[in-house]
């Protein structure tokens, strides 16, 4: 007898639709058929919904341990289920920050009794903490987070000698967050003293510029060029920077790009309206920018899509342009906002599913995740996919309890979540008395 049978799905799978039932038996796939008609301890009839492997979003804050009054991980991944986020990794610059392996070991153990959804940490790099990466378990962590730029401390690494022993000797894919911090610095200066108070978010892409991030990804590229590193490179936001990148599959690559469902939607002319609500590292550009992330992403020179979800409160970011904190939480509604772009016929289900699923497996080699395939775990994100879907302050649930998208309506909804075999939400409720998520493994 099955745990779970799901009847009359349209699966997005490895670049097709097909008409299918899955079988789901102890928190597995065990069956994926034309018609199942076995028995089972519940059935439910999908009714030609859109069934997709659950979202694996690679880079997420949240928050936990010391920042918890922005977000923790309970209230987090929970915001993650009602987005079809079934699976996520998790970023350093906490506090403590994760640039020990202890701290990293420390988080799993938070994480195992608290996360609703499927759990994996980056470790993060400093000017000095090359020891402890090189003793880090590959088996554990998700990569090796490397801030060279938009960051403060221990977690900005500025230093070049730093930054060629960390590509040289990093046992983990490098994954990078880049702008050049000399860059940003003088252009924080030139227009401070041009515009003093009247400094607003407006002016937050012309001092996080474009060459702030060419001259620091371009550097990445290099070095991973010069010590044949893994290099995967968060958060693009130029045309420019695409020169840097190939297109193909991924397969093989060893140096690959990523863009954030922000950037893919939002423009330089949104800062009139949203302010700091947008303000972000690194920042959102032009339009013409926008477009040129679209097309690589399109051309595979872009290989993964993720939401950088970064929640603050609201009362921090309605502080002054200059003290307020960058960045927007996003891991609710990534998947709405690529739907949008689904109806708009730019991006195929297919790509979605490439560019949050399957190529997230395939880079970071997460074990039996990512794919709707017999064996693998039972992640699913099944899409009402003409149901539209409005951002109310009710339904948010992130922690921080705001959203740019307030008052938007998005074309699709997600109908249900389905983590381990258990569904985890339905029809716009998260499921109570949850089991927790599992740790990722890692085929290493």
């Amino acid at each position: 007898m099955y745990d779970l049978i799901l009847k009359n799905c349209n699966v997005v799978n490895e670049n097709k639709i097909t008409e299918s039932d899955i079988a789901i038996r102890s928190g597995r796939i065990e069956l994926v058929a034309s018609s199942i008609s076995s028995e089972s301890k519940k059935t439910m009839d999908i009714n030609g919904r859109f069934v997709l492997p659950g979202l694996i979003d690679d880079q997420v804050h949240f928050r936990e341990p010391g920042l918890t009054h922005k977000g923790d991980i309970s209230t987090e991944s929970k915001a993650g289920l009602a987005g079809g986020v079934t699976s996520y990794f998790e970023m350093p610059n906490v506090n403590p920050t994760t640039t020990t392996n202890e701290n990293l070991t420390k988080k799993f153990e938070i994480a195992s009794k608290k996360s609703l959804s499927n759990y994996s940490f980056h470790l993060g790099g400093s000017n000095t903490n090359i020891e402890e990466i090189k003793k880090v378990d590959i088996t554990q962590a998700a990569a090796l987070k490397v801030f060279m730029g938009a960051s403060t401390g221990e977690m900005l690494v500025d230093s070049i000698d730093a930054l060629n022993d960390i590509f040289n000797y990093s046992p983990l894919i490098v994954v990078t967050h880049c702008e050049d911090p000399q860059r940003v610095k003088d252009r924080e200066q030139i227009f401070d003293d041009k515009y003093g108070d009247n400094l607003s978010a407006e002016h937050h892409h012309l001092i996080r510029d474009v060459d702030s991030c060419y001259l620091s990804s371009s550097l990445a590229v290099d070095l991973a060029k010069k010590y044949d590193a893994d290099l995967h490179v968060f958060h693009l936001t130029t045309e420019k920077e695409m020169e840097l990148f190939t297109s193909g599959m991924i397969d093989g690559k060893k140096i690959t790009a990523e863009v954030c469902v922000h950037h893919m939607l939002l423009n330089d002319s949104y800062y009139r309206e949203l302010g700091n609500q947008i303000k972000c590292n690194p920042s959102i550009k032009t339009e013409t920018d926008r477009q040129a992330l679209i097309k690589s992403l399109k051309e595979d020179k872009i290989d993964i899509i993720a939401t950088d979800h970064a929640p603050h409160t609201w009362e921090e970011k309605m502080q002054n342009y200059k003290d307020a904190p960058a960045g927007l939480p996003l891991v609710q509604h990534g998947l709405q906002i690529l739907m949008d772009f689904y109806h708009k016929d730019i991006l195929s289900l297919e790509t979605i599913v490439e560019k949050t699923s399957h190529n997230v497996a395939k880079r970071f080699q997460v074990k039996d995740r990512g794919y709707i395939r017999e064996g693998y775990y039972a992640d699913l994100a099944v899409l009402d996919i003409d149901k539209s879907y409005e951002v109310t302050k009710e339904n948010i649930l992130y922690k921080c309890g705001w959203s740019p998208f307030l008052g938007k309506t998005f074309p699709s909804s997600i109908y249900l979540t389905i983590v381990n075999g258990n569904i985890a939400f339905q029809d716009g409720e998260i499921i109570k008395d949850l089991p927790f998520g599992m740790q990722i493994e890692f085929d290493r």
